[in-house]
């Protein structure tokens, strides 16, 4: 009952500072299993696209969370636990860690999850590049629908190394899905993804 209540304050407060808009184009909401992927500018990030879900999709819906960040306080522990449901991974793993074991597991459990490929937060209107994880994870699962989501206005909301957050109107645009095409290689498939996130950026 009180994660409940808690991600219907959250939902408040983010529609309350943000505006919270969440734009579908060539993808509308439908419950099956998906890899939302999306740029990343913030800590805010995962509380914005999980607020765009509608709420059928959010309760299947995992998003990925930076383990030492979000397990700082247990405050922020339950919440990521609790309310979102969220995936730790580890930023500082040791070299026989497999990064993508608890993504893995959560795919073949059947839920969806939403991810950051730059695999950490970057500042600019250009995401970096990304990282193989996603072009694993399409290997691995091909009927997983890809869907790319640009977040906009976040890093204003949460800028790196704030912690009160500062009203501005935000928006979550999610495009056509994404698929990797028989024989694509890695890097051009990771291009082809960020571009496809870039795509979205004056929709």
């Amino acid at each position: 009952m009180r994660a409940k209540l808690m991600g219907l304050f959250l939902l408040a407060l983010v529609r309350l500072l943000t505006g919270s808009q969440a734009r579908w184009y060539g993808c509308p909401p439908k419950a099956e299993q998906r890899i939302y992927f999306a740029n990343h500018q913030s800590h805010a990030d995962l509380v914005l696209i999980w607020a765009a879900l509608p709420q059928v999709l959010r309760t299947l819906t995992r998003p990925i969370a930076a383990r030492d960040y979000w397990t700082k306080t247990p405050f922020r522990q339950w919440i990521t636990t609790q309310v979102f449901n969220a995936i730790y991974v580890a930023r500082d793993r040791t070299a026989d860690q497999d990064p993508l074991e608890p993504l893995v597991e959560a795919l073949e459990n059947g839920d969806s999850i939403i991810l950051f490929p730059e695999g950490t937060r970057g500042h600019a209107e250009v995401p970096q590049p990304f990282k193989a994880g996603l072009y694993n994870l399409a290997l691995r699962f091909p009927d997983v629908v890809l869907v790319p989501a640009w977040i906009a206005n976040v890093q204003r909301v949460m800028p790196k190394g704030e912690v009160v957050p500062v009203p501005v109107l935000c928006s979550v645009t999610f495009g056509a899905p994404v698929k990797l095409e028989p024989g694509e290689d890695r890097r051009a498939f990771l291009e082809r993804a960020r571009e496809a996130v870039m795509a979205l950026r004056d929709v």
